[in-house]
């Protein structure tokens, strides 16, 4: 179960629709910044010893579709290059307290409400290319239940440091707080624009 607070906007598959190259190319970051933010994980806190496999084996996996999407990408002749990423991620994570142990809990889930947003936005990827573009909707249809078990994993592993309540409490502030992120998106297409 997705614990997201809003739905993603009607308009955002018309605009993702419109510029896919954009999205591809985006979702491509997204994956190299996914495995990144798992690494950041083992760096930052290797006190805690029951986040290394977990979070070795998220990066792992998030490296792989990083370079399914490149395969995609390849296959259709788009370049891997910069690009402008999206304000999602920095608006989102300024809810971050400094302190620790809050820090952790609220990075995690930061981290499990941005999996669970991707998983949704593929979802809708996945059902508008269905006519459009079948190899590249299978592809998306592949991903989800991978998004949706990064978000699941991010979230049973604050039971090692946090009570049920508290990560319950701490949730709600968190996806309330990233739906209202999404009221103001970027004006250009991205996965999490």
């Amino acid at each position: 179960m997705l614990r997201l607070h809003s739905n993603t906007r009607e308009s955002w598959i018309i605009e993702a629709m419109a510029d896919l190259p954009a999205v591809l190319l985006d979702h491509a970051h997204c994956e190299k910044k996914a495995a990144s933010m798992a690494l950041n994980m083992i760096f930052r806190y290797p006190e805690h010893l029951f986040l290394m496999k977990p979070m070795s084996a998220l990066a792992r996996e998030e490296l792989r579709h990083f370079e399914q999407v490149m395969a995609v990408m390849a296959e259709r002749n788009m370049p891997f290059e910069r690009q402008k990423p999206s304000t999602y991620a920095g608006r989102l994570v300024r809810i971050v307290r400094k302190d620790e142990p809050e820090r952790l809990l609220d990075m995690m889930i930061c981290a499990a409400l941005i999996e669970a947003r991707s998983c949704e936005r593929m979802t809708l990827l996945s059902k508008a290319l269905v006519d459009v573009d079948e190899p590249l909707a299978r592809f998306y249809k592949g991903l989800l239940a991978c998004e949706a078990r990064h978000h699941q994993t991010y979230l049973d592993l604050l039971g090692n440091l946090h009570g049920a309540d508290e990560i319950k409490s701490r949730l709600a502030v968190i996806a309330a707080h990233e739906a209202e992120v999404l009221k103001e998106p970027d004006d250009f297409a991205r996965m999490h624009s």
